[in-house]
C-alpha cells in the first residue's frame, strides 16, 4: 500500500556540535556552543514539534553519542539521529551502545550510518581503506550489527570483520531495532543501502536530480525485493517576505572571502565522497551562480562540507518547494539554519502550519504569559489570532 508523504512527513532539526553563529566563514557573530546551548536547541525542537534532531559526526564535532546521552533526558519526545561509524567501531560494541541508548531514551534513537568520505580525516582515525573497501566494511558491519540488535547470536567471518558467538543480553526498546538512515550517492553506497537500511538520505540537490537518484535506488531495491523510504538534508532561510529571505542568505556569507572559499574547496576536492563531489559541482566555488534551482541556494556549500544548499523564501514559497520534494517521494526533512536556536523557532512558527506533519500530537502549544499568541496589548487586551494560528 502506498503512503501519502504529504500526511506522513517528518521534520528533524540539527544540533550544531561543530559550532554556530550568525554568519559563515568568520568569527564575527560566532556563538559559543556548550552543553547549555545544545540543551536549549534540543528543548526548543522538542517543544516545537520537530520529530528529532541530527547530531553530526567527525573530528570537527563533539561526539554524537555522548551529546545525545547528555541532552536526551532534558527532552520528552524528541528523537536523536546518532552516527555509527563502520571501520571505527566494532559492530558488537556499537550494537550494545545502540541498545543501551535506545532503552535509556525509551525508544527515541535513530541511527545514521556514516562510512566517511575524507581520506585525510580517515587516516587520522586509523582508516586507510579506499572508497570501495570502506563500503565492504560497512556491509559486513551492518550484517553483524543488525543481526545482534534483532536478537540473534552471530557467527560471522568476512574479509574485514570476524565475530564468534556475538550476542546482546539487553535488547533495544524499539523492535526489531532502531531505524537505520544511510546516505551514499555512489553505486557502492546504493548497493549497501538497499540491503541493510530503512531510510535513504540525500543532500539537497535540485528536485530533478533527487528524483533521478530516488528512481535509481527504488529500482535496485525492487530487484532485491525491498523498499526504502527517503529523506533529504537541507538548510532553510525563511523570512516573512522573499526579499527579506534573500537578503538573509546574502548576509550569511557576507564575511566569506575568496581565500576562504578557495581553502574550503581545496579540502572538499580531496574527498572521495560522491555526494560531496555532487554538492561541489552545484556551485563550482563561484558566488555568481548560487541559485541552482528555484529558491534552492548553494551558498552554504562554498565553505561548509556535506549539506551545502538551503531553501530560501517566504513561508508559502518554502512550503511549496518542500511539497515538490514530497511529490517525488521524500518523507523526511533534516533541516538546519543559522543560528540554530532562533531558526528552529522561525521555521516551526512560519512553515509548520503549512505542512501536514506526521507528529501533530507532538506539538506543545506555545503560551507566553497568558498568551496564547503575542504579548498582551496595553496590559489588558490580547491580540487577535490569525487564521494560520487557529
Amino acid at each position: 500500500m502506498s503512503v501519502d508523504v504529504h500526511t506522513s512527513t517528518k521534520v528533524l532539526w540539527f544540533l550544531p556540535t561543530h559550532g554556530d553563529g550568525h554568519y559563515l566563514g568568520t568569527t564575527v557573530g560566532g556563538r559559543e556552543v556548550d552543553f547549555n546551548y545544545l540543551r536549549q536547541v534540543a528543548q526548543a525542537a522538542d517543544r516545537l514539534g520537530y520529530y528529532g534532531v541530527l547530531i553530526p559526526t567527525g573530528r570537527s564535532c563533539e561526539d554524537s553519542w555522548i551529546v545525545a546521552s547528555a541532552v536526551a533526558s532534558y527532552t520528552e519526545r524528541l528523537r536523536y539521529l546518532v552516527a555509527v561509524r563502520p571501520g571505527l567501531q566494532s559492530p558488537s560494541v556499537a550494537a550494545r551502545m545502540t541498545a543501551t541508548l535506545d532503552r535509556l531514551t525509551n525508544g527515541r534513537l535513530l541511527v545514521n550510518v556514516v562510512t566517511g568520505g575524507d581520506p585525510v580525516e580517515n587516516k587520522g582515525d586509523g582508516i586507510f581503506l579506499e572508497h570501495a573497501a570502506r563500503y565492504q566494511v560497512t556491509r559486513e558491519f551492518l550484517t553483524v550489527y543488525n543481526a545482534l540488535l534483532e536478537g540473534n547470536t552471530v557467527n560471522f567471518e568476512g574479509r574485514h570483520i570476524r565475530v564468534e558467538g556475538g550476542s546482546l543480553l539487553f535488547r533495544p526498546a524499539q523492535s526489531p531495532r532502531p531505524p537505520l538512515f544511510f546516505g551514499g550517492s555512489s553505486d557502492a553506497g546504493i548497493d549497501v543501502a538497499v540491503d541493510t537500511v530503512e531510510k535513504y538520505l540525500t543532500w539537497g540537490e535540485p528536485p530533478a536530480q533527487v528524483a533521478e537518484k530516488i528512481s535509481r535506488v527504488r529500482e535496485v531495491a525492487a530487484s532485491r525485493g525491498r523498499s526504502l523510504s527517503f529523506g533529504i538534508r537541507l538548510h532553510v532561510i525563511v523570512r516573512e517576505t522573499n526579499e527579506e529571505a534573500w537578503k538573509a542568505a546574502g548576509d550569511l556569507i557576507k564575511y566569506v572571502t575568496d581565500d576562504t572559499i578557495a581553502a574550503a574547496q581545496n579540502v572538499f576536492s580531496r574527498m572521495d565522497s560522491v555526494g560531496q563531489q555532487r554538492m561541489s559541482q552545484l556551485h563550482g566555488g563561484r558566488r555568481d551562480k548560487l541559485e541552482i534551482s528555484p529558491n534552492l541556494w548553494a551558498g552554504v556549500g562554498l565553505v561548509r562540507g556535506g549539506a551545502g544548499t538551503a531553501l530560501v523564501g517566504d513561508p508559502p514559497t518554502v512550503a511549496a518547494r518542500i511539497r515538490e520534494y514530497q511529490d517525488i517521494g521524500i518523507d523526511t526533512f533534516v533541516l538546519s539554519g543559522y543560528p540554530h536556536l532562533e531558526e528552529a523557532y522561525r521555521f516551526a512558527e512560519l512553515v509548520f502550519p503549512r505542512l501536514s506533519l506526521s507528529q501533530p500530537g507532538n506539538v506543545t502549544p506555545i503560551r507566553v504569559n497568558t498568551g496564547p499568541f503575542g504579548e498582551t496589548i496595553a496590559n489588558e487586551r490580547r491580540p487577535l489570532v490569525k487564521a494560520s494560528q487557529s
